[in-house]
């Protein structure tokens, strides 16, 4: 609450609602001292178990799609529980009041379906989830809490017309595409709230969109940034290097540019990184790790073969490699200057717009807009 994230009203739900209920006994919290996920069994160290439930840390509960068996974490973490903080910024934005009607995309625990149930009744809210083991088990975590929350077990991309329409409109998991069924399941001033990024890299932002009177779109600005998991039908196969690059990169397209690291990498949650995402469509970016104060940032095109490396080089200009069809620094560093010529807005003068034909981003005016 002193940080703004918890308001007042909320309050009394948090407390009545604990996290530590919708958690299962083996947990991978995320250490902030190791920047680690590491295993904890409330069977085994229930301190240790309790403490980290009411941390303001995630918490993952799945991994590899439920494949994953063991103690120690596996390869993917394919579900889990929001930082609290994040969980209360996000129902903030929501605004949802009493007597509205939410249906949540992504249920995963089940603790934001519970906080949504404890503050709007149960029979408001619908919930869907599409791994049905980890449905089955938030159907039953909110049973035994005395939740009776519809859980659905299908694609969240469908939402859940059987259920509408809605007034308001929450997604846990992160999506490239927010699609125009969510909005033809609301009424006119519902508000949609998703985590949205593009393939560029793992950073999210919260778009807050309001449906039109008319029912044909959705628009609102993004609140801040986060990261998510993906929605599963929306995740990004790994690029492998070897399939773009082969033989000496030297031997490539070469120039320099005079944009620093700091300046156009920023730090993880840094508005450049969220913008040059939103102007170079199709392409990945992948940060590799800093030696001998050198740092190269690969770019990979998802619709070619076309690749660009820059090496940023602590006080010399960094260098330049290029290869295929597109130029990718090229598209890169010129949405950089772009950004940085509009006075590098922040997360909040950005904004996305949702219709039947696709979506597309804009800044500071939703007329002047463009497909992302």
């Amino acid at each position: 609450m002193a940080g703004g994230v918890l308001s007042a009203d909320w309050a009394p739900t948090f407390a009545a609602v604990p996290r530590s209920s919708f958690l299962p006994d083996l947990m991978w919290p995320f250490a902030m001292q190791t920047g680690q996920s590491i295993p904890v069994s409330r069977s085994a160290d229930p301190e240790a178990w309790y403490g980290y439930a009411d941390a303001d840390v995630p918490v993952v509960t799945q991994w590899d799609d439920g494949k994953h068996s063991g103690a120690e974490p596996g390869k993917v973490s394919t579900s889990s529980a929001s930082m609290p903080s994040v969980v209360f910024r996000m129902l903030n934005d929501l605004d949802a009041k009493p007597g509205n009607r939410v249906l949540e995309i992504g249920t995963g625990t089940g603790w934001n379906a519970a906080l949504l149930a404890h503050r709007l009744r149960g029979e408001n809210v619908v919930t869907v989830e599409v791994d049905s083991v980890v449905a089955a088990e938030a159907r039953t975590a909110l049973n035994l809490f005395g939740l009776a929350v519809r859980v659905i077990n299908r694609d969240g991309l469908k939402g859940y017309p059987e259920g509408g329409p809605y007034d308001r409109i929450i997604a846990t998991c992160g999506f490239r595409q927010l699609p125009f069924a969510w909005v033809e399941q609301s009424r006119p001033g519902t508000v949609i709230v998703a985590p949205w990024g593009t393939p560029y890299g793992n950073g999210d932002a919260v778009a807050r969109l309001v449906v039109a009177d008319d029912g044909e779109s959705a628009t609102g600005p993004f609140t801040g940034p986060v990261e998510f998991m993906k929605a599963r039908t929306q995740r990004l196969s790994p690029v492998v290097h070897s399939q773009y690059v082969s033989g000496n990169v030297a031997d490539r397209d070469k120039s320099s540019t005079t944009i620093t690291e700091d300046d156009f990498m920023g730090d993880r949650f840094s508005p450049q990184r969220f913008a040059v995402g939103i102007k170079v469509r199709d392409c990945v970016h992948v940060v590799a790790d800093k030696r001998d104060s050198k740092r190269p940032v690969w770019f990979y095109g998802l619709t070619d073969r076309s690749w660009a490396c820059v090496m940023f080089r602590d006080g010399d200009d960094a260098q330049v490699w290029q290869s295929g069809p597109r130029k990718l620094w090229e598209e890169a560093e010129s949405a950089y200057r772009w950004w940085a010529g509009k006075g590098k807005p922040g997360y909040e003068r950005f904004g996305l717009t949702v219709t039947a034909e696709g979506q597309s981003a804009w800044v500071d005016d939703p007329t002047e807009s463009w497909q992302v």
